[in-house]
């Protein structure tokens, strides 16, 4: 029987995290709060804890997308969790599969909601929805009919964490208000749902010296509110869109088929440092003068990942040309991604007027219900509900990228240049 670690030191605020992840009465239970709080930690923690308690028990933990997992998860979080938590070595790790086996036989798989034939063929006992400010809705409620597996020694249970979107996001109306996302109606059981906010001054003793005064402190304001103090935020009045008149009303659940161009479109950041821009990724298409927006790919990581991010998109979706902003890094963006793929179609554009004046177009075309969102994109829409053009801001990544395949697909003008490929 694994034991975990004597050695490892719950913070307070883990400390009552857990008292309410063993709460019999609580069924669902968020952890939202600022970056480096020990959220995900500690929830992996209590999985395996409870995959040991229940012989044969199966648990998973799921992102949006499946490379996500991978790279935050399974290569970051998780060998920390071991070699803190259960250094005794007996926890299996299957690295092509993603998946842990104890041993009592009990499994936890790491997946994708974007893969989800494979991860939602199975039943489990715990179902963990990591950085939920990413996912839609719909995506939980299909998954959530798989919390199936009957375990006597444990209640079956889901976890969420994230560091919190806007108020206009499911988890604030779900968890804070207690209205169901979609029927605006109160929960029957509001009981059920439980939440608490972790930040990182609680978790201070386990951070790089630094991290809080010179990386949080340093932010701006509204990431500060985010990272820092995780405080979910209100949309801005004065941005060009509004979520309820110019994005909820045209939302789809599908794209039609037989679109007539797609484009992947992207703004890259020059660096990678968790204070870094992401690179926004986003993929429209097109077909009888309306627009679907068909996926976020944005992503914070090095120009081979978001390169490879970008590219596998444009296979996937099958798109016509890759459109990337060349400011920053110039000639750079086409050797990255030439050099990864040299027979995409590419298309590189300055931008050569303000962010405000390049989005007008854009908005007008969502005003006029000409733009489908197909499903949800929480954090794409937060930026394009929240920007307002002020110097103070924030660059909004997904937005940018938003922009430059709007105008790519509608042929609007938009203050921007195009670069000889």
């Amino acid at each position: 029987m694994i034991e975990p670690a004597s050695s490892f030191q719950k913070t307070p605020d883990q400390i009552e995290a857990v008292r309410l992840m063993i709460n019999q009465a609580v069924a669902h239970i968020l952890l939202f709060g600022g970056s480096r709080s020990g959220k995900t930690l500690i929830i992996l923690r209590q999985i395996i804890l409870r995959a040991l308690k229940s012989k044969g028990s199966c648990h998973c933990v799921l992102r949006r997308h499946q490379v996500d997992v991978k790279r935050a998860i399974w290569l970051g979080t998780l060998p920390k969790l071991l070699a803190l938590c259960f250094p005794q070595g007996k926890v299996k790790t299957y690295e092509q599969a993603m998946r842990l086996i104890l041993p009592n036989k009990s499994e936890v798989w790491f997946g994708g909601l974007d893969k989800d034939d494979k991860i939602l063929g199975n039943e489990y006992a715990t179902m963990f929805f990591n950085e939920i400010s990413e996912i839609a809705y719909e995506q939980i409620e299909i998954a959530q009919s798989r919390l199936a597996q009957r375990c006597p020694e444990i209640i079956n249970k889901f976890f969420y964490d994230c560091n919190p979107p806007s108020k206009s996001h499911w988890s604030y109306k779900l968890f804070a208000e207690k209205i169901h996302p979609f029927e605006n109606t109160k929960l029957s059981n509001p009981d059920l749902y439980g939440f608490m906010r972790l930040n990182p001054e609680g978790n201070r003793d386990n951070l790089a010296l630094g991290y809080i005064e010179n990386t949080l402190q340093g932010m701006s304001e509204r990431k500060k509110q985010r990272f820092l103090y995780g405080l979910w935020a209100d949309d801005s009045e004065n941005a060009l869109w509004k979520r309820e008149a110019m994005i909820n009303p045209f939302r789809v659940k599908s794209a039609p088929e037989g679109l007539e161009r797609i484009v992947v479109a992207i703004d890259p950041a020059v660096t990678k440092k968790e204070t870094s821009d992401a690179t926004g990724i986003i993929i429209v298409g097109m077909k009888k003068g309306h627009y679907y927006v068909l996926d976020d790919r944005t992503l914070i990581g090095s120009p081979i990942e978001w390169g490879n991010t970008a590219i596998n998109a444009y296979h996937e979706f099958h798109a016509d040309r890759v459109v990337a902003e060349v400011n920053q890094g110039g000639d750079l963006v086409q050797s990255n991604l030439r050099n990864i793929d040299r027979t995409i179609s590419y298309r590189g554009v300055r931008a050569t007027r303000g962010k405000i004046v390049r989005a007008e177009p854009i908005a007008a075309l969502y005003e006029q219900g000409l733009v489908h969102h197909v499903g949800s994109f929480p954090l794409l829409e937060d930026e394009m509900c929240c920007f307002t053009g002020s110097d103070n801001e924030d660059s909004p990544d997904r937005l940018d990228a938003l922009v430059w395949a709007l105008s790519d697909l509608s042929g609007r003008a938009c203050g921007n240049r195009a670069i000889p490929a």
